[in-house]
């Protein structure tokens, strides 16, 4: 055939093989990816449970994939001011979030945002979800999670519950259940679980509602008394606990994390870092660490964990209008 002739045969030959080819090994994407360091965003403060979590599995895929996968705390604005430089960083893969509760909460209690969680990110995986803990002032005359109902009962309005920020999981749980339980107190917010739990120590505040991991060591050290955990079934760090669901049948809150990537991320990507993030989950090793500050791992696929990320949008959507709580206060 004379050159610059292209017959129909030809081409179909030349479509059949660039399928077998596409079948057959990886693409350009995931076989030159990744190929530079990949900076995992944590938008909060470092130390909490975002990090203890993202730490093991970012080693992991620096060990499996051959770069650095290396975290990047950028805290502010709620997890809003990370979230949004993930959103407009280049959707080549090097740039992860650290997704959390945050994220899915602000969709609907922050309708000023300029952008949007669900639709400006491809939600990549979950890792786990972590129960809170009612936690009170050692000062506190109550040992019972039914003992601290009545007692709110019999003071209202002269409670104060800590939390680590307005709008946060550990505000809205707090609120739940106040609505659930018809307890009146006065809210303290604060920029972190840390000064909370502090102030929680000393007997400033009375009360707050806060994750395990952050939690433990303060109920380890005697400085903080856990009444109840917030999940409908016990946590196995402190399995001795009783869910508020027992007291208040239907409260069921918990903190939500994973990972996701700014949209246009090829998929051949984000079903990589999807596979490798589950493969690190199932290991027994990292599953111990997880055990160790309460986190249930979800592995899961890309597809589901849009879905799963899109539940939570609805589940605190909800809440937010039960218990009639706004960002101005």
């Amino acid at each position: 055939m004379p050159i610059g002739m292209i017959t129909r045969r030809t081409l179909l030959q030349a479509a059949a093989c660039t399928t077998i080819s596409a079948a057959a090994g990886p693409t350009w994407a995931t076989a030159t990816y990744p190929s530079r360091p990949v900076t995992w965003v944590l938008p909060y403060a470092a130390g909490g449970a975002t990090g203890r979590l993202a730490q093991p599995i970012c080693e992991r895929l620096s060990q499996r994939l051959g770069q650095p996968f290396t975290m990047e705390n950028r805290p502010g604005a709620g997890s809003n001011t990370g979230t949004e430089s993930v959103v407009h960083a280049a959707p080549d893969g090097y740039t992860i979030l650290a997704t959390s509760t945050a994220n899915a909460i602000n969709v609907s209690f922050d309708p000023s945002l300029p952008f949007d969680a669900a639709h400006d990110l491809i939600h990549v995986a979950v890792l786990a979800r972590m129960p809170l803990l009612l936690m009170v002032s050692t000062e506190l005359p109550v040992k019972t999670l039914l003992e601290f109902i009545a007692y709110a009962k019999a003071n209202p309005g002269k409670l104060s519950v800590g939390s680590a920020g307005l709008g946060t999981v550990q505000h809205l749980s707090a609120e739940l259940f106040s609505v659930m339980a018809g307890l009146e107190w006065t809210n303290v917010h604060y920029r972190g679980s840390g000064p909370a739990l502090v102030d929680l120590s000393s007997g400033h505040i009375h009360a707050m509602f806060d994750n395990v991991a952050s939690s433990l060591e303060l109920l380890r050290s005697g400085k903080g008394r856990a009444l109840a955990v917030t999940t409908r079934g016990p946590c196995a760090v402190t399995p001795e606990l009783p869910p508020i669901w027992t007291a208040l049948p239907g409260y069921n809150t918990s903190g939500f994390y994973g990972t996701a990537v700014p949209r246009g991320t090829p998929q051949e990507i984000v079903d990589l870092l999807n596979r490798e993030t589950n493969l690190a989950i199932a290991d027994p090793a990292i599953r111990k660490q997880f055990d160790a500050i309460g986190a249930i791992p979800v592995p899961c696929n890309a597809r589901d964990s849009a879905g799963v990320f899109g539940a939570e949008i609805v589940r605190w959507r909800q809440l937010i209008a039960l218990a009639r709580v706004r960002k101005d206060g």
